[in-house]
């Protein structure tokens, strides 16, 4: 009876055994993400959002440490030299960091990201995060699928013409950094990814062999720099205007999937959300493109586009207004233009500094400036710096991998 039970418990954990669940984040700076530990607070002056606060800490009101996610991240400088890989189980100070190796204080989306997966997930879990910033799609992650860079007729007629603002002087030598540059990125990823699941158990100790691992989903959350790149994208206000960035998304998505040889691996989209919900005609143009590959046929049920502007701040983002202005007057000021305080010029540094801080006392209260704070702690391509995003963000990817039938089988 007792060789019988012991048997039957044997089988029963066999049955139960489970790969090791992995899951590739990657992008540019907003996927490094710039949101500091200090601005957790925030999250909790929220009731929507103080459970989540609460899921973000321990018991000692410490960040909370994953019992079964651990992560690695690969990242350098924004030239792409001096990359690095951080490795250890998943808690704050994943986020972006100048080295690879050691914690700046500040979360991207990875950290509620892999803890809602260890609360929805019995097997142990890792995390691939490669991301660095200023990354364009069109050039440093152009997939290999896309084919070469290749300029446009805007950029054609632009650079070959008389020179001017952003007209590069060398073409052969700007020619031959774009074909440089192009795809390095992409090979980066692509090259770690493999090198960590070439050993999965140097970075997650809780691998088993026997059980291998299964490569469960893919978050994307890019883009800033090709939305406001108008050499690239040049017509302005028209129809259309994005579609090259969808066809990129498209071709990377495939190509992911075939070098990580995943045909129907789920995959995120991370739409841009900057400005929120009220941002300018050409943001939310840029919106619907990256929207755009999750309604293809082909990505029906695998692709799933994620908005984040939901979860931009506006009260935050209203005082940033605010001090965009400050930071206009100071232009103003340096200028001398004809309009402000400075336009003959007799402003000494100093009166140019009492003038801006008593302007921005004035445009400021200081309610708004204690807000300011506790809740962001960067700019507003990075989304404020604000916890609070960056939480809810990493949430809602993770929640969209889960409800996929592909992470639950």
């Amino acid at each position: 009876m007792r060789l019988l039970s012991f048997a039957i418990l044997c089988l029963s954990a066999q049955l139960q055994a489970k790969p090791l669940k992995v899951f590739i984040l990657a992008g540019q700076s907003n996927m490094e993400g710039h949101s500091k530990i200090e601005t957790f607070d925030y999250i909790g002056d929220d009731s929507a959002t103080a459970p989540l606060l609460k899921m973000m800490r321990d018991d000692k009101g410490e960040p909370r440490v994953c019992d079964h996610t651990w992560i690695s991240y690969f990242t350098g400088k924004y030239d792409g030299s001096a990359n690095g890989e951080g490795t250890g189980k998943l808690t704050a100070g994943f986020g972006a960091r100048d080295d690879a190796t050691k914690s700046n204080g500040k979360i991207g989306p990875e950290f509620t990201f892999g803890l809602t997966m260890d609360a929805a997930l019995q097997e142990p879990v890792l995390i691939i995060k490669t991301a660095w910033g200023g990354r364009s799609l069109n050039t440093e992650f152009r997939p290999p699928s896309a084919g070469p860079y290749e300029l446009n007729d805007y950029q054609k007629k632009l650079y070959y013409g008389p020179p001017g603002h952003g007209v590069p002087k060398d073409m052969n030598e700007w020619l031959t950094e774009k074909k440089r540059e192009t795809g390095r990125f992409y090979r980066y990823m692509v090259e770690h990814v493999k090198h960590v699941l070439a050993d999965p158990k140097r970075v997650c100790p809780a691998y088993d062999a026997k059980d291998g691992y299964e490569i469960a989903g893919f978050v994307w959350l890019q883009g800033f720099n090709d939305m406001v790149d108008g050499h690239t994208y040049p017509d302005r206000g028209k129809p259309g205007r994005f579609a090259l960035y969808s066809d990129l998304l498209a071709h990377f998505i495939r190509d992911v999937r075939k070098d990580f040889n995943a045909p129907k691996m789920p995959f995120v989209i991370g739409v841009m959300g900057v400005g929120g919900l009220n941002a300018p005609p050409d943001t939310l143009a840029f919106r619907e493109a990256m929207t755009a590959p999750s309604l293809m046929p082909e990505f029906k049920g695998n692709v799933f586009a994620v908005p984040t502007a939901p979860f931009w701040s506006e009260e935050l983002g209203a005082i940033d207004n605010k001090r965009a202005q400050v930071r206009q007057m100071g232009h103003f000021l340096n200028s001398k233009h004809k309009d402000h305080a400075n336009a003959d010029g007799h402003m000494t540094e100093q009166d140019k500094r009492d003038y801006l801080k008593d302007y921005e006392a004035k445009l400021i209260s200081p309610t708004e400036e204690a807000l300011w704070k506790r809740g962001a702690s960067n700019a507003g391509y990075h989304y404020l710096g604000c916890a609070k995003t960056f939480a809810l963000m990493g949430k809602a990817f993770a929640e969209a991998l889960i409800g996929s039938s592909q992470i639950n089988k």
